[in-house]
């Protein structure tokens, strides 16, 4: 006689376990663990705990549906360095594109001469200020005053509802200050900056490299 057997049933994932952790999301964004973490802590990535680990919906992240494939879209270094030496031309302010943990990805433009004399110390301050731009959950775009006593703004760069990185436009006097060696912009030309900063990353945002397999 022959045995009858249970059918196989297929295995169902639970919604616990189709969240993913960390790690796979910072692979498949191509971004630092430690920009997922700051990400999810300030709200910009969603995210729940899971016992001490963040736990991230496929959905929320766009990757949903892509199985063990890394799919992350990266910043063309090229297409970013040609928007922003045309945009800082006309601008008249230094500009630089960066990453989510706010390193450099193209070189400084239109540099102003007290940070093109700035010591190492000073540069290194530089990119301390930038990291903790890059780390803020206020997104708009706005003027902030930096370590070398000039004033910055900055714009995220986004693919969908994913950050990739940041366009920074600095080098500015502050009003009333002392504009030597500085961009001395007027208040026209400030409000130029701010209104113009958000359309230059969403140019370098539309120029990506084909995805990373």
């Amino acid at each position: 006689m022959q045995s009858l057997q249970a059918p196989v049933q297929p295995h169902v994932q639970t919604q616990e376990q189709m969240l993913l952790s960390a790690d796979e999301v910072a692979a498949r964004l191509g971004i630092d663990l430690s920009t997922v973490y700051r990400m999810a802590a300030d709200g910009r990535l969603v995210a729940r705990k899971v016992g001490r680990q963040w736990r991230f919906p496929p959905e929320a992240v766009g990757l949903e549906g892509m199985g063990d494939v890394t799919r992350a879209r990266r910043l063309d270094p090229r297409a970013a360095r040609a928007a922003i030496g045309v945009a800082a031309d006309l601008l008249g302010v230094m500009m630089v594109v960066t990453d989510l943990d706010g390193r450099p990805i193209t070189e400084v433009v239109n540099t102003c001469e007290r940070f093109a004399c700035a010591t190492d110390d000073e540069r290194d301050a530089c990119l301390e200020h930038w990291s903790t731009l890059a780390s803020t959950a206020d997104l708009g775009c706005r003027f902030t005053s930096g370590p070398l006593g000039f004033e910055c703004a900055v714009a995220f760069i986004r693919s969908g509802d994913r950050l990739l990185g940041m366009v920074l436009a600095g080098g500015i006097a502050a009003p009333g200050t002392d504009a030597a060696g500085l961009h001395d912009l007027d208040p026209a030309q400030r409000s130029e900056v701010i209104a113009t900063l958000p359309r230059v990353a969403a140019t370098i945002g539309n120029a990506l490299q084909t995805p990373v397999h």
